[in-house]
């Protein structure tokens, strides 16, 4: 593993990843600094730095090897390592992530759902079950989990963070619009998908 490196960072490697995936399934062998820039539109420079980051080095006037590339970006970034996860609340948002196959391929192996809706608690969506909140303490006591998705109402964000928290649960993934007020050894990752799409379209007349 190499030295911690910045979220920016991260994030233009797993674009590279996307990128390298779809040159593998249209079976091409290998991939230049520039194309990949010219893709992301940004400069090859700096696809370059980043690459240097993983101690990959590309061949004369051909590039990198496409496979070896996608090797090293998923060692770098853990994807070799499964992280095992849960999602809390089985409303639209966290049933369309259940059903989202491809966290898999990135290490993700998101377990089960919780909800307190009776009408969907024993049901299961993409072969994970969605249990009882209730149930939530004992759970996390008897199996191992890494992260929890959080996708409830906003209303009720910061106090299923609270109950998260007290469960042992150090890290959330947190895709309510709320910013969760939780102790300085719990780590939150949100999701600003309102903020995203803000940025997207801040220039757009």
């Amino acid at each position: 593993m190499i030295e911690k490196i910045s979220d920016k960072v991260i994030n233009r490697l797993t674009l590279y990843h996307c990128i390298l995936q779809d040159y593998i399934n249209k079976k091409k062998e290998f991939i230049s600094s520039k194309q990949i820039a010219n893709l992301l539109k940004i400069d090859d420079s700096q696809v370059r730095k980043d690459v240097n980051l993983l101690n990959k080095s590309g061949k004369s006037r051909v590039g990198y090897i496409v496979k070896d590339l996608k090797k090293s970006i998923e060692t770098t970034l853990g994807f070799s390592k499964s992280k095992r996860a849960y999602i809390i609340g089985a409303g639209n948002l966290g049933m369309a992530l259940a059903k989202y196959d491809n966290f898999s391929n990135y290490g993700l192996n998101i377990v089960c759902l919780f909800d307190n809706d009776q009408n969907k608690i024993g049901k299961e969506v993409n072969n994970k079950k969605i249990l009882d909140i209730k149930e939530l303490p004992v759970y996390v006591w008897q199996h191992y989990i890494d992260i929890a998705i959080l996708t409830v109402p906003a209303q009720f964000a910061q106090d299923t963070a609270k109950f998260l928290v007290n469960t042992g649960i150090k890290y959330i993934w947190n895709f309510t619009p709320v910013v969760l007020d939780v102790p300085e050894d719990v780590q939150v990752w949100n999701e600003n998908l309102m903020g995203n799409f803000l940025q997207f379209t801040y220039n757009i007349n």
